[in-house]
C-alpha cells in the first residue's frame, strides 16, 4: 500500500460532525489497519490512550468512547466497544501498533506527513487579515462551546445560558451576553460572538476551553458548582489579562461588520 493508496484509505472513512469537525471510529480503522481482533487493537487503543496523557492531552477530548448496542442473533443485544478518534488519536495508536505489519508503518509515515502540513498552515495565521483571524477564531468558539455544554450537560447543567452568563460575568467584570450585546448595540439575539475581533475572541476562547478542562479535570457536578466554576475561571482569565496589561475585554473595540455580514459580502463577491 503506498502513501496515496494510506491518504485514500483514511479519506473513505472519515467523518465530519455538524461542526466540521473531522473524526474515525475505532472499529473502522481497526479493518484499515488490519487488525483481525477487537481485543489486540484495543490493547494498542490503551497504550495510545496513555502516551495521550503523557503528552499532556486529555484522554476525553481525543478518545470518545461510543460503544452501542448490537444484535448477535434471535433479538439479543450486545454492547459493542467503539470510540471516536480525533487525527491525533490515529497518530497515536498508528505510533503504538505493530510496526512489523506493513500498513502500520506506511500509516506512520503518513500521519507524520499530514502532521507537518498542520504545523505549516497553523504558522500562516500570522499572515491572516484581521477578518480573516476572526473567521478562524469564531469557529474554534463554535467548537469549544460544542464541547464545553456536552461536558456542563453530563456536570449537571440544564440551564445553558445562565451556565454561559456565570463565565461571561467573570470575564466581562459582571456583565451577562445581553449586557455586552446592548454595549455593541446589537439587535435583538444578534450574536455577541460574531461581533468581537479577534483578541476578544481568543479571550473567550481561552475561558471556554479552560472551563471545559476544570470541570471535567476536577469532577466538578452540579449546575451551582459548573456555574461558580465558569464565573471563576473568566474571572482568573480577566485577573490576568490586568495583570500582563492587557486591555480589558468590554474595551476592546468592535468591529464595523459582523461575521455574518462578512460571510454574505464574501458570498455575493464569490456568486459575481
Amino acid at each position: 500500500m503506498n502513501y496515496l493508496e494510506i491518504n485514500n484509505t483514511f479519506d473513505s472513512i472519515k467523518h465530519t460532525d455538524e461542526f466540521g469537525n473531522e473524526f474515525w471510529y475505532a472499529r473502522e480503522l481497526q479493518k484499515a489497519l488490519n487488525y483481525t481482533q477487537w481485543r489486540r487493537f484495543n490493547d494498542v487503543i490503551e497504550k495510545a490512550k496513555v502516551a495521550c496523557k503523557n503528552s499532556n492531552n486529555s484522554i476525553l477530548d481525543h478518545f470518545a468512547n461510543v460503544g452501542k448496542m448490537v444484535e448477535i442473533g434471535s433479538g439479543a443485544l450486545r454492547k459493542q466497544d467503539d470510540y471516536k478518534l480525533t487525527r491525533y488519536a490515529c497518530y497515536l495508536i498508528a505510533q503504538n501498533g505493530d510496526s512489523r505489519k506493513e500498513v502500520i508503518a506506511k500509516v506512520q509515515t503518513y500521519f507524520a506527513v499530514q502532521t507537518r502540513k498542520q504545523e505549516l498552515s497553523e504558522k500562516d495565521y500570522s499572515e491572516l487579515s484581521e477578518d480573516e483571524k476572526r473567521l478562524y477564531q469564531r469557529n474554534l468558539t463554535k467548537k469549544g462551546n460544542y464541547s464545553l455544554n456536552q461536558t456542563a450537560k453530563k456536570a449537571g447543567v440544564k440551564n445553558f445560558d445562565k451556565f454561559h452568563n456565570y463565565g461571561y460575568k467573570g470575564l466581562y467584570n459582571g456583565e451577562t451576553a445581553n449586557d455586552i450585546a446592548k454595549r455593541k448595540g446589537l439587535r435583538y439575539r444578534e450574536d455577541i460572538l460574531d461581533n468581537m475581533g479577534s483578541d476578544e475572541l481568543i479571550a473567550n476562547l481561552f475561558r471556554i476551553s479552560q472551563t471545559d478542562q476544570k470541570i471535567r479535570n476536577d469532577n466538578i457536578e452540579g449546575e451551582d458548582n459548573a456555574n461558580l466554576t465558569h464565573f471563576m475561571v473568566g474571572r482568573k482569565i480577566r485577573n490576568t489579562i490586568k495583570e500582563l496589561g492587557g486591555t480589558m475585554p468590554e474595551n476592546l473595540p468592535k468591529p464595523d461588520k459582523s461575521l455574518k455580514e462578512l460571510e454574505k459580502d464574501r458570498k455575493l463577491i464569490s456568486n459575481h
